[in-house]
């Protein structure tokens, strides 16, 4: 049986997957009630809006460019 040659292998979808379920929770992490004009909400700025969502959601795309430059074992 001819074995067809793939780009990525089982483990690189699967850490495409792992990737993007890091950059889903980053986004999850910065959600939240906003202000309005009658209303200052100041959870806008706390620090995990702020610095610990962004920073999950860059390792989250950073883990994405390695599944994709991962080469697969022959």
């Amino acid at each position: 049986m001819n074995k067809r040659n793939f780009p990525f292998d089982k483990m690189n979808y699967l850490l495409l997957a792992v990737g993007f379920i890091i950059i889903v929770i980053g986004f999850l992490l910065m959600a939240g009630p906003g202000s309005t004009e009658t209303h200052f909400e100041p959870d806008i700025f706390s620090f995990r809006r702020i610095k610990l969502a962004p920073t999950v959601c860059f390792f989250g795309f950073i883990f994405i460019i390695y599944a994709i430059m991962r080469k697969p074992k022959k």
